[in-house]
């Protein structure tokens, strides 16, 4: 008896490895099936979405590729306006605060290449290369002088593109901006498993089921239907993937850069920021760069232009009738 016992152990051993293996193989099963649907899903939708994407703006020829701009209102003083990073669509999801500003000013609202309706490139993604692209799209339309405004990463560009530019850029606006020298963006972004959600389908999926993110804001409709659109065809594309991998380099690089003293800074910034409790204190050092800078604090997401931009307009209008801008050297 004690022999069968020790000869059915190893049995007992092999039947439940194998019953492990098999759920594995029906999980990895599973797995597979699913990743599968979501990739033809994705790839027909994919489809059918690009053909209802409408068009918007004008093309500039950059570097030989297609950067699309939008031109709203004749005001006699230009504001170049510029996205935060990745945002899919910047001419549809700054409309809110180019429709408030442009019965006073004239708004050229920049899609950078990777980014909305413009075409993508396998340029490195470093600050000069994109300042450099932007500088071009501004010649191609003829600005001589304006001021620049801008979301988020526009905040660690500009400051290179205003030292790069000085007879050009008036003055700087930056909504909820990055600053040059922000603690963490050292941090290693997981860009493989976010171009494989991408291309898999998961994050048309994860989209799809976060619901509806412009549910309480001011777009209508058909804004909305279109910002969607663009975000499942382009957004996390190659171009914009590659700026990811640029991020802690750019940073790096733009850690020691100052605005010019004589240059008018006007910053919005988030007051509530819970990730980051050196948010403030950041663009108050950075407001002092300036001889005219100043600092309006703002309780609200990080994207302040969808709800606060009838008050950024108010301040913006009212902080112009104070300063001198910057003149041409």
């Amino acid at each position: 008896m004690a022999g069968t016992a020790e000869i059915n152990k190893p049995e007992k051993g092999r039947k439940k490895r194998r019953l492990w293996l098999k759920i594995l193989g029906g999980i990895i099963g599973v797995l597979v099936l699913f990743i599968g649907i979501t990739f033809i899903v994705n790839v027909i939708s994919n489809g059918i979405e690009k053909k209802k994407i409408e068009s918007y703006g004008q093309y500039v020829n950059v570097d030989g590729k297609k950067m699309n701009v939008l031109i709203q209102g004749s005001g006699e003083q230009t504001i170049v306006l510029l996205p935060g990073q990745g945002t899919a669509s910047p001419v549809l999801d700054f409309k809110p605060l180019i429709d408030q500003l442009t019965p006073s000013y004239k708004v050229v609202a920049i899609e950078p290449l990777g980014y909305g309706l413009s075409d993508g490139t396998d340029k490195e993604r470093t600050t000069e290369n994109i300042i450099s692209e932007i500088h071009e799209a501004v010649e191609q339309l003829g600005l001589k002088r304006y001021i620049l405004m801008g979301h988020s990463i526009t905040g660690l560009y500009a400051v290179s593109y205003v030292n790069a530019y000085p007879d050009e850029v008036q003055a700087f606006v930056g909504i909820d901006s990055s600053v040059p020298n922000q603690p963490g963006m050292d941090v290693k972004l997981p860009l493989k498993a976010m171009k494989f959600a991408k291309d898999s389908g998961v994050m048309r999926l994860l989209t799809k089921l976060s619901g509806d993110s412009f549910k309480s804001l001011d777009y209508d409709e058909h804004t909305k239907e279109q910002m969607k659109l663009i975000t499942n065809v382009h957004g996390n594309n190659s171009t914009l993937m590659n700026e990811l991998s640029h991020l802690g380099s750019n940073f790096k690089n733009g850690s020691k850069l100052k605005y010019p003293q004589d240059l008018p800074v006007l910053l919005f910034a988030q007051s509530n920021n819970e990730n980051n409790k050196q948010w403030i204190p950041l663009h108050e050092e950075q407001a002092k760069q300036s001889s005219q800078g100043k600092l309006i604090p703002m309780v609200g997401s990080h994207y302040l232009h969808h709800t606060k931009y009838k008050e950024i307009v108010e301040e913006f209008k009212e902080y112009m009738k104070t300063v001198q801008l910057k003149q041409a050297q």
